[in-house]
């Protein structure tokens, strides 16, 4: 397989056929919704959750969209073609559809996307810096999983001008918050500890996963001082799972010897690729 396949509005089309309006509102003002999903043989993982979300994106923002069987369509079938793939990551973006310039959305129907990638296991621990910038965690789009990304987008490069893989925010009470496509967690004094929600933080499937099928990992405000004595750090995200981090604006949690990923990382990447082989669609 070459080209990997993408529906478009309500059918699937051939990349070079695929067309999306210059007057798009998500193109032009980022009024959109969108999540990814890690695709395996393909076999979505925990689709159900990622619709849910997905709804609940769509209604912080007021955004219609098209009714739940459609998009269910689409993914099975971008999925159908993707038996083939090892791994891939599934795309499903929603967007305000064609409108007026400015931020008043038209009275048109809204835009469906899907679309499929290849996608790689990471293949060692991940490193990353705190950046300067700050979550608002009351701001509007607080945990809306919108297509409003250029913050993450300047992060990130910030990150990888760095010399590192992921960006980290605080929020603007300067407590712990996120990366830029990940969910953050420290152990300290053995215990996992994850921001809560209230953070600003994204409600990560994978994370909810985590704190489901791992009740030992607790949800708290972690300050910033906490960050640089933390004895482990992960991350996890719908396409990493359970992520070691070994480095942290040039620290290694626990030290220089320390083992990544250490021993409480190492527990709960176990549990959940154990809970997720188990079911592919959790509850």
């Amino acid at each position: 397989m070459t080209e990997l396949p993408i529906w478009l509005h309500d059918r699937l089309v051939a990349p070079h056929e695929a067309a999306v309006s210059v007057l798009d509102h998500g193109l032009t003002v980022g009024d959109g919704v969108f999540e990814t999903i890690k695709v395996e043989h393909g076999v979505p993982f925990a689709l159900t959750r990622h619709l849910g979300r997905l709804e609940q994106s769509a209604a912080a923002l007021g955004l219609p969209l098209p009714p739940a069987e459609r998009i269910r369509e689409a993914a099975a079938a971008v999925c159908g073609q993707l038996k083939d793939v090892e791994l891939a990551r599934l795309r499903i973006t929603v967007t305000g559809g064609v409108g007026p310039a400015g931020s008043l959305r038209g009275d048109g129907p809204p835009t469906l996307l899907v679309t499929a990638a290849r996608a790689q296991r990471p293949t060692g621990p991940e490193t990353a810096i705190l950046v300067p910038w700050r979550r608002n965690h009351r701001g509007a789009l607080t945990g809306v999983k919108s297509t409003s990304y250029a913050e993450n987008v300047v992060a990130l490069a910030a990150a990888r001008k760095a010399g590192v893989g992921e960006a980290l925010f605080a929020n603007v009470a300067d407590e712990l918050c996120e990366g830029t496509g990940t969910n953050v967690f420290c152990v300290l004094d053995g215990v996992a500890l994850t921001p809560p929600l209230e953070s600003g933080c994204l409600a990560g499937i994978t994370r909810a996963l985590v704190l489901a099928w791992c009740p030992e990992v607790l949800e708290r405000p972690i300050s910033l001082e906490e960050l640089t004595r933390a004895q482990e750090v992960f991350v996890t995200s719908s396409t990493r799972d359970v992520h070691g981090v070994s480095e942290v604006d040039g620290r290694r949690p626990g030290g220089p010897e320390a083992a990544v990923p250490g021993p409480v990382t190492a527990k709960i990447a176990a549990a959940f690729a154990t809970a997720a082989a188990a079911d592919a669609d959790p509850a």
